[in-house]
């Protein structure tokens, strides 16, 4: 596969992502402002060679589209669907009765491999705040299971639906293999909606600004800036205190065939909420790291507009 950075002018476009007439395009695709043009074609060439794409970017001040792709698409997002578990949790939190310093156990039922690093410690408790801090540090799937069993993956739900949510959902715990009577995905979710709740986090107007701002400082700790944050040149070990004008808290999922990005990065220029997923085959590596340059180069895009 070539590489993103050798696609063709846009005006060679599939009508897969070409929007220049609204009205005759088969995808709910917008042109770009002019500083994303080159975000729209990275899209549009994984597109042409079969990869399902779908992404928002949004001016965090004024909410203006910056770029749209499909962004009303349900996608497989893997872990981004436990924000809506943090998002649970941390509105919890203001209930006297859930305090943050409660200490939770870890079950034999809970145990799962992959994302984290509760599983290679010693250590059989934490308390609900510290479990948080490791399901958006790491997006740690033990720590996932066990808050999960605290608060019901009902309340979770009942939590997205309050908020507004329609597209996005957390439909089951993490499990190492997914069987028939299983949820085939962890979660599933919309771009737009995504990039909605993160300015709505940045905002904090997410339950209330106490929420949203526990939720966006657990986040802040993400280690994974792999995806579209790659392009920021940030530590992925310690970035919460930002770096040239650069604060970002974002949430990233990867699966086989998946990958997707949502979060609010700041500049000193501007601020943006983005939200990125493309689902694909993953038979060869060569799409898999199409995908993270088209990433990246989203990232780019938005350095641009936000520094």
């Amino acid at each position: 596969m070539v590489p993103p950075t050798q696609q063709p002018p846009a005006s060679q476009s599939t009508g897969r992502l070409r929007a220049r007439d609204r009205r005759r395009a088969k995808h709910r695709s917008t042109e770009p402002t002019e500083s994303f043009t080159r975000s729209f074609k990275a899209l549009g060439y994984l597109a042409r060679n079969g990869v399902q794409v779908s992404a928002r970017v949004a001016d965090l001040a004024s909410g203006s589209e910056l770029l749209s792709v499909d962004d009303y698409v349900v996608m497989p997002t893997a872990s981004v669907g436990k924000v809506l578990l943090l998002i649970d949790v941390a509105a919890r939190l203001s209930d006297t009765e859930f305090a943050a310093l409660t200490i939770l156990d870890r079950e034999s039922d809970d145990s799962v491999g992959d994302s984290g690093l509760w599983q290679h410690l010693q250590v059989p408790s934490f308390p609900v705040a510290d479990l948080a801090a490791l399901v958006a540090a790491t997006s740690d799937n033990l720590a996932t299971n066990v808050l999960l069993r605290l608060v019901g993956l009902d309340s979770v739900r009942e939590r997205a639906e309050s908020i507004g949510l329609k597209r996005l959902a957390l439909l089951d715990k993490v499990r190492d293999t997914r069987g028939p009577d299983d949820a085939p995905h962890l979660s599933v979710g919309s771009m737009k909606e995504l990039a909605w709740l993160f300015s709505a986090l940045a905002r904090g107007e997410v339950v209330d600004q106490a929420t949203s701002q526990r939720v966006a400082s657990w986040l802040s700790l993400n280690t994974d800036l792999s995806m579209v944050a790659s392009a920021f040149g940030l530590d992925p070990l310690a970035h919460r205190g930002g770096d040239h004008g650069i604060q970002i808290f974002n949430k990233t999922g990867t699966d086989v065939g998946v990958r997707t990005d949502v979060g609010a990065v700041r500049g000193p220029r501007a601020g943006v909420a983005y939200a990125v997923s493309a689902s694909f085959t993953d038979t060869g590596l060569s799409t898999r790291l199409a995908v993270l340059d088209a990433m990246h180069t989203i990232g780019l895009d938005l350095v641009e507009y936000v520094h």
